[in-house]
């Protein structure tokens, strides 16, 4: 074995491991995009495979081995909750930074 060789890391759980696909739609860029913001917030580094010039392709989240059963995990929590759960977590996120008049995020105003 030569020195480069040797210094490589073979570490398997430093694989990809895809943990979303979605075939070509008007949507799944959208999707994708969500659940990569999903991943990255809980700490979870990703890879966006798929390319908007070209819809007719489908949109892959990969993730190393060593994150794939967290990232499914939240994955599914996400989809199952749905839009609702979506909009429910920017409004609060928006109201705790000021980003809205809080009337709408049912402060009392004096």
């Amino acid at each position: 074995m030569d020195s480069v060789s040797e210094q490589a890391d073979a570490s398997a759980d430093l694989d990809l491991q895809t943990v979303y696909h979605a075939e070509a739609s008007s949507t799944a860029e959208v999707e994708a995009l969500s659940l990569k913001a999903l991943l990255e917030a809980n700490g979870i580094p990703t890879v966006l495979v798929g390319d908007p010039v070209l819809p007719n392709l489908p949109f892959e989240i990969k993730v190393a081995r060593q994150h794939a059963e967290l990232a499914l995990k939240l994955i599914a929590e996400a989809q199952k909750a749905g839009p609702a759960a979506a909009e429910a977590a920017e409004k609060e996120f928006e109201c705790e930074h000021g980003l809205l008049p809080r009337k709408e995020c049912g402060d009392s105003v004096d």
